[in-house]
């Protein structure tokens, strides 16, 4: 394998990519596509105003499996707060060098093995969106109606500190609750209003009940606020809360619980408006996923280890239709989302070698040795 070249990293992690930056995450796009153009890929772009364009690069496709590698552009860095590449011998450092720049480099070293190796690569695309770190709410739809045209996605989030690969994550939905009571004095006519706040604490204590440990379901009243004084009534008040999940089953009881809580407070005579909801499905392992993992362990030789994380990804979306779909394909690191993120560089090495086997056995194991053979010789002629 070539020589991993960490500088070329270092240019996209110097380019400021945060999720609102559009002409930052733009600019960003635009280095993956003069990264990805020798490799052969087409281009279809998804303008977008406010957000980065969604790219897609992708292949002809012929008989076979189809892979879809799933990416995104953006940070959670804004301009000017963290934007300096460092390395020495062991890690590279910086904004996005582990989520997730590092992992679509990973996935663009791997595919210039299979060009190197076999010429003109077919049936694997790679999706890049803009708005992950932000929720995917303009992007998941895309990915869903995307992912549902692969045999398989393989998604570059960070790997585990063991390499573990992700075969499980949570599901979330986040909802804004907007009370409305009725305001009054609150020393002489108590009794004539409707106090927003009372009805928010009883809805807070009863949404936090909603959590279940054992089953790996939580609800979190994140922040609150509401009132205009110590002598009045609180005529408004609202809440923002986060329901994370790990089965389509606790998935169901809490989306219905919020909306039941919130149907049932209205007996005290406030109004309530709900806005918000399922932000990302639940991925949970199921037989196609493993079925997956089967055959990865007999092209790699040995078992990748595996590991659930509470955290979302846009595997969620993809798992959420139907794909088999398996997460942290990107390098180790620490420190993601915070000044100190970094990752290890023998480990870019270890997943670059790891996909292009598994992309080389799925998409390129239906050649002979003849055939193999004369692609390798026009690939090293070009």
């Amino acid at each position: 394998m070539a020589k991993l070249n960490f500088d070329e990293l270092a240019a996209l992690i110097e380019c400021n990519s945060h999720s609102k930056n559009k002409q930052g995450v733009d600019q960003h796009g635009e280095q993956m596509i003069e990264l990805l153009a020798p490799l052969g890929f087409s281009l279809t772009r998804y303008q977008r105003e406010h957000i980065g364009d969604h790219l897609l690069f992708h292949t002809p496709t012929q008989a076979g499996k189809k892979i879809l590698l799933l990416g995104h552009l953006d940070t959670v860095f804004p301009a000017q707060t963290f934007t300096d590449f460092h390395q020495d011998e062991q890690w590279v450092y910086g904004p996005g060098v582990c989520d997730m720049k590092g992992g679509n480099f990973v996935a663009l070293n791997a595919l210039r093995q299979l060009r190197t190796q076999f010429g003109p690569i077919h049936n694997i695309d790679l999706l890049l969106v803009s708005d992950e770190e932000i929720g995917s709410d303009d992007s998941k739809h895309l990915t869903a109606d995307l992912a549902k045209n692969y045999d398989a996605c393989l998604v570059f989030e960070a790997a585990g500190k063991n390499h573990e690969v992700v075969i499980g994550r949570k599901g979330i939905a986040t909802f804004e609750i907007a009370i409305t009571g009725k305001a009054a004095h609150a020393g002489n006519h108590y009794s004539e209003g409707i106090d927003a706040n009372f009805a928010l604490a009883n809805m807070l204590l009863e949404m936090t009940s909603l959590t279940n440990l054992q089953k790996g379901s939580t609800v979190n009243v994140g922040k609150i606020q509401g009132g205009i004084g110590a002598n009045t009534i609180s005529p408004h008040s609202s809440m923002i809360v986060e329901a994370r999940f790990s089965c389509v089953k606790e998935q169901e009881r809490l989306l219905q619980g919020v909306e039941n809580i919130c149907f049932a407070i209205e007996i005290t005579g406030v109004d309530i408006t709900i806005n918000g909801g399922l932000q990302r499905g639940v991925m949970a392992p199921s037989p196609q996923q493993q079925a997956l993992l089967d055959d990865i362990t007999h092209i790699l030789g040995s078992q990748l280890p595996v590991e659930q994380r509470g955290g979302v990804s846009d595997a969620n979306v993809a798992a959420s239709v139907g794909t088999p779909t398996l997460d942290g394909f990107g390098p180790f690191g620490d420190g993601d989302h915070t000044r100190h993120e970094r990752a290890l560089k023998s480990s870019f090495e270890l997943r670059v070698e790891q996909v292009s086997k598994i992309l080389t056995a799925w998409c390129f194991n239906n050649l002979d040795s003849e055939q193999t053979s004369k692609l390798e010789s026009s690939a090293l002629a070009q």
